[in-house]
């Protein structure tokens, strides 16, 4: 008989980590699968896709980051949503998470009450928000159309294919993950004009008061890296300190 509880795999190989995040998790309504190692979780990985997975970086085996990216490799993982667990806490560590497709990133020491909530938050924006790691939001979504021809006719480097939910960038397709496609399409309805991250957040993010002002700028740095990997001469996003962002 199928298990009715969501399944959360747990890559920890800290034995006292990895029962405090299992009894949690057991506790609020989740049924967690706890790993040791990269290897005994793509093999339960494999043999079936839990709802959510939470990888520790530092495992014996392998790295938590290169961990993600074999997951993602396997039947149905880019379809899993994945939060990093780690005792690094460096914004650079936080922006490859981001960058490798990772939705959240808690480091240790962390509150259990803390890290549960965040599963479950996760996981309400990926049942809203469908599997197509490059699905627009609705607010984005809604707007794609009427500007398409607009920025096409315009001279802009940027060409965005709304259907296909795809943007180049001087003839370049960009892999963007969901979040930076929604912000560079929420930037590219209006060229010049400012965004706050307030209004970033309720453009893009499902559930905008689950998010922090940190979350864009982490999101705006990786689409900026994305960008500079096409043109490295030309940065087409403007920072205006303390206040947002805009298209130049």
């Amino acid at each position: 008989m199928p298990n009715p509880l969501p399944v959360v795999l747990v890559v920890e190989d800290e034995p006292g980590i990895a029962e405090t995040i299992h009894y949690a998790l057991a506790s609020d309504g989740f049924a967690p699968e706890v790993c040791a190692s990269a290897r005994e979780a793509m093999e339960r990985f494999a043999a079936a896709p839990p709802a959510l997975a939470i990888l520790d970086v530092g495992l014996p085996d392998l790295s938590g980051f290169e961990l993600l990216r074999r997951l993602q490799d396997l039947p149905g993982g880019k379809a899993v949503p994945m939060l990093f667990l780690t005792a690094r806490a460096d914004e650079i560590d936080r922006v490859v998470g981001l960058e490798l497709g990772a939705d959240d990133y808690i480091a240790k020491p962390f509150s259990p009450r803390e890290l549960v909530a965040r599963v479950r938050t996760i996981l309400r924006r990926s049942q809203r928000g469908g599997s197509e790691p490059n699905q627009a939001p609705a607010p984005v979504h809604q707007a794609l159309a009427a500007i398409k021809t607009e920025v096409e006719d315009s001279g802009s480097p940027f060409i965005l294919d709304e259907e296909r939910r795809l943007i180049r960038y001087h003839g370049q397709a960009l892999a963007l993950s969901r979040y930076e496609y929604g912000l560079l399409a929420a930037l590219l309805q209006r060229p010049g004009r400012v965004f706050t991250r307030g209004e970033l957040l309720e453009r893009v993010w499902d559930d905008p008061g689950e998010s922090f002002d940190r979350t864009v700028d982490a999101h705006v740095k990786t689409l900026r890296a994305k960008l500079r990997a096409v043109r490295e001469d030309e940065d087409p996003i403007r920072t205006l300190r303390g206040v947002g962002y805009a298209l130049k």
